[in-house]
């Protein structure tokens, strides 16, 4: 099957080469020429494990393409995606769809009869009315109809969460569209991953409904581990013993220094604009929201209680600045809110990232980048772990304590036992024990 993939960023780069790899015949069109020649000569603009070997294998295999020319690529294609970015706009917070309009825009001139529209992109309730308003008004002989699929692909585990997914969700009420959608995913049956079909509306929702909900446990976790450091308790315990009723789950219960990322930030706030707008308010989002941006910098003042109150010309070592591992993605990344404290308190900042540090450093101009966390941690007074990163579950500790000038270790992650701290000769923190 023909599918053109509208944006070759995060969600369409990697769903167009995973569709590729179930043996359709997919092109990837974007409007930057440097992408897509960076995409052809096999360089990926993002970081995401395994995503260059499932792209050149693909492109040798002549399933996948790069392209700049919509017009002349969605032509035949049985279903077109929407791949492109929706962020928050300025001053309100809501989602900001112009990309989105202006693929439909273009859409509306060059697709074929009965071909499916398909919204990729995490969109607000009604977007795909909209999408399909555009292309009738401008082409109103078209045969054609507008799906709402959303993504649920968690980066550093993206292409698996693409070929294993919980649920495919489909919004859409025509038969035939769903036909289609039905023989794009259908290599995915074999894993018995369950397609839900819904209204186009209902589909939208899902997707930031989900993210609304996730975004919660993770602060319920966090609010949590507060109250375990003032009552003594150990908030690992506490997220295993409720993680264990199936009811709840474990997933997203490890607490830390707040959500960060593409999805979470600007998908809580499109929400609860779009909840205002229709007089139906959200508290419970609406207080997530605050509670974690309030986090993000109070785990900087965390680092700075530990220092004795007073970071003014002391060297702290940050460890990790990507808001998770296995992806270089700085967007909204606690790391942000955290080392601002820090420089607003007068500490001098060394840090180290596994992939993140050529990002951060537009971000971060007053941050010293090192090559290892060793070279960060060099004659520091704090160490801090904010990103779980593999590299860093297995440090020397001896080592670490050895290149700093002081004792103080701040465990963001919980990725160390207190007796290993300890034992290592660090006056040790950590989060919610």
């Amino acid at each position: 099957m023909k599918i053109a993939m509208i944006g070759s960023g995060y969600v369409g780069l990697v769903s167009g080469a995973c569709f590729a790899d179930f043996g359709h015949d997919v092109v990837c069109i974007d409007k930057d020429i440097s992408k897509i020649d960076r995409l052809n000569a096999n360089i990926m603009p993002i970081y995401e494990p395994g995503l260059d070997a499932l792209v050149k294998t693909n492109v040798e295999a002549g399933r996948l393409r790069f392209s700049i020319d919509l017009a002349a690529n969605v032509k035949g294609c049985a279903a077109v995606f929407i791949a492109v970015g929706t962020p928050s706009r300025r001053g309100d917070g809501h989602a900001d769809l112009s990309y989105v309009y202006a693929a439909a825009e273009e859409l509306a001139a060059a697709i074929d009869p009965k071909t499916i529209v398909v919204n990729k992109s995490t969109v607000p309730v009604g977007t795909g009315d909209e999408v399909q308003r555009i292309i009738a008004e401008a082409n109103p002989a078209l045969e054609f109809e507008v799906v709402s699929n959303p993504e649920f692909l968690r980066e550093g585990a993206a292409i698996g969460d693409f070929k294993r997914p919980d649920r495919i969700v489909v919004g859409t009420d025509v038969d035939w569209a769903r036909d289609v959608m039905r023989a794009i995913y259908r290599p995915l049956f074999l894993n018995e991953s369950p397609i839900l079909f819904t209204s186009r509306r209902s589909s939208e929702l899902i997707k930031y409904a989900a993210n609304a909900f996730l975004a919660t446990k993770i602060t319920f976790i966090n609010e949590m581990a507060d109250l375990c450091e003032k009552l003594g308790a150990n908030v690992q315990d506490v997220s295993r013993g409720i993680g264990l009723d199936n009811r709840i789950g474990s997933k997203f219960l490890h607490a830390g220094p707040g959500y960060g990322g593409s999805c979470f930030p600007k998908d809580t706030l499109a929400l609860l604009k779009t909840a205002q707008d229709n007089d139906t308010p959200v508290r419970i989002v609406e207080a997530v929201v605050q509670a974690n941006d309030l986090r993000k910098r109070a785990m900087g003042r965390k680092i700075v209680n530990a220092l004795g109150g007073d970071a003014r010309g002391k060297k702290v070592a940050i460890l990790g600045l990507t808001f998770k591992p296995n992806t270089d993605d700085m967007r909204d990344a606690p790391s942000i809110a955290i080392v601002q404290t820090l420089l607003d308190a007068g500490a001098v900042v060394t840090a180290h990232d596994p992939e993140g540090m050529e990002e951060a450093a537009k971000i971060m101009p007053d941050v010293i980048m090192t090559s290892s966390a060793y070279e960060a941690a060099s004659n520091a007074d704090a160490v801090a772990i904010v990103t779980e990163w593999d590299a860093y579950r297995a440090l020397d500790l001896g080592k670490l304590k050895a290149a700093m000038t002081g004792d103080v270790l701040v465990d963001l992650r919980n990725v160390y036992r207190p007796e290993e701290g300890a034992k290592a000769g660090f006056d040790y923190y950590s989060v919610g024990r």
